[in-house]
């Protein structure tokens, strides 16, 4: 059975949320592309990307270096004024359907990584042209040829009509990227690896410094981008193919070479963001009943167990390990996809893409790791999972690893038999004033006669009862858990709708806190 153990609460989180918010063919001129040396390129395979990893690993670590201060002195509202002209996209002009456009640094982006485009087998960096921005001051174009560096770069393609291509993936900060399916809004970020995530002191944060992306043919629907991923403790490799549509489909296969011993890592590691919903209510009036990016943690356990975790934004850091061997699956998940669940007329949560994450072959024993940071703003990133393996990286070993990464609107079993959580609550008993969970399962095809249980567990206190009752509005079954904690200020709730001795449902699992 997977557990769910352990809680730390840090007082001072100002290591840790320091980094949060630093996340914060031809290609022919004639086209009117990103400027591309043209001095015959060097060959490139992915063997390249593997051997300037482990060549790297062998050296001190050295930072990137930070572009002109006039950059990284800009305020928000002054970079958001430099923008990339669309005249300039990679490949913009050509048959490809896939085009690239490219972020300046600046701001919270302190420094720059190298791009190439990879064309017949030949990698041909992409240079800054002082045309290569529109920007509010000359000055500000020359400071960017000068300095070389791009912030990150982003995709386009035709994801929701032929005739428009749409930005539907971003590689921007450290490591993290994010992307989108058709019809959906950004929300979610992933990241290519977590190290020391909450730990006390304080979390490494690696980097991209350097990709390359392989032009796609006429008529190919995916792209395949190559990054050198770099830290004080770790390199690594990293092939993304990746294929747009309904919903979006990244492969991710890794290659890290350690500089140190780490025991603590993260492999598919989401960030997101909770403030309140109905199990977590804010702590100052709203007019809106939720504001999340993801609305809990979905898995799917090795032995084949499905969990549910609402997420939670809570007083005190606090993070949840959920054991297991050769899990099959994980994700942030944004199940509720109403407006009316959300009623904001200018993020649009109800739009925001779910993130699932299918490991490729076995990663052994670990946890699916979950992160919940206080925060008193939505714009805050507080949310991180990823799964952190038992096994410690060690120097002198090549540590691969490989997932499918998927962008959809939901995740929910791929059962028929198992119902699946589509809302949460939390409230005080009519009797007693006890704390008392609600909790709505949507089952196919169930019928009110149907004989249901639940298997119902609580870590401290008492189970005071647990009621089922059909709910005709959703034509499933909403079950009111409700417990005594007596003296405890944590309770660890687990609760599995049953028939005949099997499960019918997903386990759902919460951790109370005494406000």
């Amino acid at each position: 059975m997977t557990n769910m153990v352990q809680q730390m609460m840090y007082p001072n989180r100002r290591s840790f949320l320091g980094g949060v918010a630093a996340i914060a063919g031809l290609a022919a001129t004639a086209h009117g592309f990103a400027h591309v040396e043209r001095g015959g390129g060097r060959p490139f395979s992915r063997q390249t990307v593997l051997d300037e990893a482990r060549g790297l690993a062998g050296r001190p670590y050295e930072p990137p270096a930070p572009v002109d201060s006039r950059l990284t002195g800009l305020d928000y509202d002054s970079y958001r004024q430099i923008r990339y002209r669309k005249d300039k996209a990679i490949w913009g002009g050509s048959p490809t359907r896939f085009s690239v456009e490219l972020f300046a640094p600046g701001f919270l982006f302190e420094s720059g990584v190298d791009l190439f485009i990879v064309e017949n087998g030949l990698s041909l960096p992409v240079d800054v042209g002082p045309d290569s921005f529109d920007v509010p001051d000359p000055a500000l174009g020359a400071l960017l040829a000068d300095g070389g560096k791009f912030a990150g770069f982003r995709l386009h393609y035709p994801v929701n009509r032929s005739d428009y291509s749409d930005e539907f993936v971003v590689f921007q900060g450290a490591s993290y990227f994010r992307a989108v399916s058709a019809g959906q809004s950004y929300g979610l970020s992933a990241r290519g690896l977590a190290v020391d995530v909450a730990e006390p002191t304080g979390e490494e944060f690696p980097v991209f410094r350097r990709f390359w992306i392989e032009r796609p043919s006429a008529r190919s629907g995916n792209i395949v981008v190559h990054a050198l991923l770099d830290s004080e403790g770790v390199t690594g490799a990293y092939r993304f193919g990746i294929y747009p549509g309904a919903p979006t489909v990244i492969d991710v296969e890794a290659t890290l070479f350690a500089r140190r011993e780490l025991t603590h890592i993260g492999f598919g590691g989401l960030t997101s963001m909770f403030m309140f919903g109905p199990v977590d209510g804010p702590d100052q009036p709203d007019y809106r009943p939720a504001v999340h990016d993801s609305q809990g943690l979905c898995m799917l356990t090795g032995r084949g167990e499905w969990l549910w975790r609402p997420l939670a934004n809570p007083a005190a850091l606090q993070v949840s390990a959920f054991v297991d061997e050769n899990p099959k699956g994980f994700g942030l998940v944004q199940r509720a996809r109403g407006f009316n669940r959300y009623q904001d007329l200018e993020a649009y949560y109800h739009r925001r893409p779910s993130c699932w994450i299918a490991p490729v072959g076995d990663w052994g024993p670990g946890h699916v790791q979950l992160v919940e940071i206080p925060s008193a703003s939505e714009i805050n990133d507080n949310i991180v999972a990823y799964w952190r393996p038992a096994v410690p990286l060690k120097p002198g070993q090549e540590t691969r690893f490989a997932y499918r990464q998927t962008w959809p609107d939901s995740i929910v079993p791929d059962s028929p038999r198992l119902g699946h959580v589509i809302r949460s609550a939390y409230g005080l008993s009519l009797e007693g004033g006890f704390p008392q969970m609600t909790i709505d399962y949507d089952f196919h095809g169930w019928q009110p006669s149907d004989t249901m249980d639940a298997e119902v567990s609580v870590s401290a206190g008492r189970l005071v009862n647990t009621v089922l009752q059909p709910n005709p509005v959703t034509g499933g079954v909403r079950m009111f858990l409700t417990f005594d904690p007596q003296d405890a200020d944590v309770v660890e709730i687990r609760a599995l709708p049953m028939r005949g001795g099997a499960p019918l449902g997903e386990t759902w699992l919460y951790r109370w806190l005494r406000a």
